[in-house]
């Protein structure tokens, strides 16, 4: 069996599970953004640019997924030994990198959906508050492609 393989199916589900996050997570802050839209022009207010913010958030989590899937492939194209030596470790490092970007970036989502109804019913008050909220789970994505970038053996 060709062992490699393994290190290329992390590497796509580091990327890919970070992907799906990010799609859950602007999905969920989304729906929540246009409800808040609807809410407000019945209101007569503006129409806010800040539930934006709120939608795009979670879609850095698929940057930093593919930051480490291409780190990976560095080392998959180096040799073919490499490769093999490394294809469990490699699988490890896709898999824990995909589910820290899935989550952070699902539960980005799931924040900036509160966010976005906090704003609208709170007549934009907390707008601070909810961008650390933002940042704190942020930086859980962070976090994991740094140290999993740390974990990619060098050849």
């Amino acid at each position: 069996m060709d062992w490699a393989f393994l290190g290329q199916l992390g590497l796509v589900l580091g990327f890919g599970m970070g992907a799906l996050g990010s799609s859950l997570g602007v999905w969920a802050a989304g729906q929540s953004a246009a409800g808040a839209w609807s809410r407000d022009a019945r209101a007569g207010k503006p129409i806010s640019f800040t539930y934006i913010i709120f939608v795009a958030a979670p879609i850095s989590q698929t940057l930093y997924g593919m930051i480490v899937m291409n780190k990976m492939a560095g080392l998959l194209s180096a040799s073919s030994a490499a490769a093999a030596t490394y294809a469990g470790q490699l699988l490890g490092i896709g898999i824990a990198t995909g589910l820290g970007e899935m989550f952070s970036a699902w539960g980005q989502g799931v924040i900036g959906a509160a966010a976005c109804r906090c704003l609208s019913e709170g007549e934009g008050k907390g707008f601070a508050f909810l961008v650390i909220a933002i940042g704190i789970i942020e930086t859980v994505g962070i976090f994991t492609m740094v140290f999993m970038l740390g974990m990619v053996p060098k050849v």
